[in-house]
């Protein structure tokens, strides 16, 4: 099971205890802002994309969309996301619960969007559809090991 993966890999800073689980499905921007009650731009949507060694997670704030000229500056290739099974495949999380800890692959880069700074705390998946963990954006950014801060998204006050 993905969740536990990451509990595992959160255990070595003593957060596995800080991860929420929900009787109900957080597998969506809506949906984790429902079972969190928190406005949906506070969700952090994990954002999986190919890449020529193998993919770039970019953990983005609930209300940002990928602006693809934006994308294509930062990272010097069009933004194309990964099927459904290629992001179990190179990330070990399915879509729903993917988020950016415990990536076992170490070809995986790792970023995240400056849509997220505008807030205290943020709320990321933890591997399953009906998890999340509430972490400052310098934690989520350090929990990561996020390569760097990014601006790559648009739609998002």
């Amino acid at each position: 099971m993905s969740i536990e993966n990451v509990r595992k890999y959160l255990s070595q800073w003593n957060l596995d205890s800080k991860i929420l689980e929900f009787a109900v499905s957080s597998a969506t921007v809506e949906l984790a802002a429902l079972a969190l009650d928190v406005i949906p731009a506070r969700i952090t949507k994990t954002l999986s994309f190919k890449s020529d060694e193998s993919c770039i997670l970019i953990a983005t704030a609930g209300d940002g969309k990928i602006d693809n000229s934006k994308f294509k500056a930062q990272f010097k290739m069009k933004a194309k996301m990964l099927s459904p099974d290629e992001v179990i495949d190179l990330t070990g999380h399915s879509i729903g619960g993917v988020c950016p800890f415990g990536i076992e692959n170490p070809d995986v880069k790792i970023y995240t969007d400056i849509s997220l700074k505008r807030f205290d705390t943020v709320f990321p998946a933890c591997g399953s559809s009906n998890s999340a963990i509430e972490l400052s954006c310098d934690d989520l950014y350090k929990y990561s090991k996020s390569l760097e801060w990014v601006d790559v998204c648009k739609g998002w006050i």
